[in-house]
């Protein structure tokens, strides 16, 4: 029988990212797909103007309710860009209404990128989305949410023990992984590092740097993250695989970002549907 997962996030109609990406992504890892969406607009927020938005705080305890009465189960429960205080207080009740004994909970705690926070947020926000992340087994911030998360300021440059301090930190704010994503340690590899409180581990995974400005890479990772932890791989193979994966998506991208006149490529999101047989190949160790 396949793995269930259930995603909580808001869906962009266009613009490949949040729930246009993690459904068919994880879908194509094995594992069954269920979503909730938080909110509905007509494109993503990031270089789009005049886009509409719909929230939908009000459905996801309704959803809960219908879901708990059936009786459903998840094995694993993912959650990516929740847009009020009220939204992460009913995902913090959804944990407890739904977490099993098995059930893997990953928090992508979506509130800002290069050094900055996204519209609508505001820095008191970080205290709410803290209390979420002590429930989740793996959280996996960028490094603009890492400064808010541990309340310091933004680091513009770092070293692979401030990354491994960070990584430490993140755990002791009670979830027992955490994963930072966008890490460089110098101008020609990108990753991401992880760090398992259980046992001390730390982690690391790069691909080559692409210097291109890539919309939906951090929803493909944790999207990818998160079907594999749900397929039963440990940190470092589900670590293994997102980047991976994501480098894919990026590589194939940037050929056709050049290719067009600027504006009609691909600019908005990677082209993750050309890489879903690489997708497949990787959870076959699985």
């Amino acid at each position: 029988m396949l793995k269930r997962i259930v995603t909580i996030q808001d869906i962009s109609c266009f613009g490949k990212c949040s729930l246009t990406v993690a459904l068919p992504v994880i879908s194509a890892m094995g594992v069954e797909t269920a979503v909730i969406p938080t909110a509905v607009l007509s494109t993503h927020t990031t270089g789009f103007t005049g886009y509409t938005f719909r929230d939908l705080t009000a459905d996801i305890p309704q959803i809960a309710a219908h879901w708990k009465n059936m009786g459903l189960t998840f094995d694993g429960i993912y959650t990516g860009y929740l847009g009020s205080r009220e939204q992460v207080q009913i995902v913090s009740d959804f944990f407890d209404a739904f977490r099993g004994s098995e059930t893997k909970i990953v928090v992508d705690p979506v509130m800002g990128d290069a050094g900055k926070l996204y519209a609508g947020f505001t820095p008191n926000f970080a205290g709410e989305m803290r209390k979420l992340c002590q429930k989740a087994d793996v959280i996996v911030p960028n490094l603009t949410e890492v400064s808010l998360l541990l309340d310091i300021p933004y680091p513009e440059q770092y070293t692979e023990a401030q990354i491994r301090s960070y990584l430490k930190q993140l755990t002791q704010l009670g979830c027992p992984m955490a994963v930072i994503t966008g890490v460089r340690y110098n101008k020609t590899q990108h990753g991401a590092a992880a760090y398992d409180s259980r046992t001390d581990s730390y982690y690391t995974v790069f691909r080559e740097h692409v210097p291109e400005q890539m919309h939906g890479t951090g929803d493909i990772f944790s999207s990818v993250l998160s079907g594999a932890l749900v397929r039963g791989a440990d940190l470092e193979q589900a670590l293994s695989i997102a980047v991976n994966f994501t480098a894919d998506t990026i590589a194939v991208t940037v050929p056709d970002l050049h290719l067009y006149p600027e504006g009609q490529g691909p600019w908005y999101g990677v082209q993750f549907e050309s890489c879903i047989g690489k997708l497949t190949e990787y959870c076959k160790s699985l």
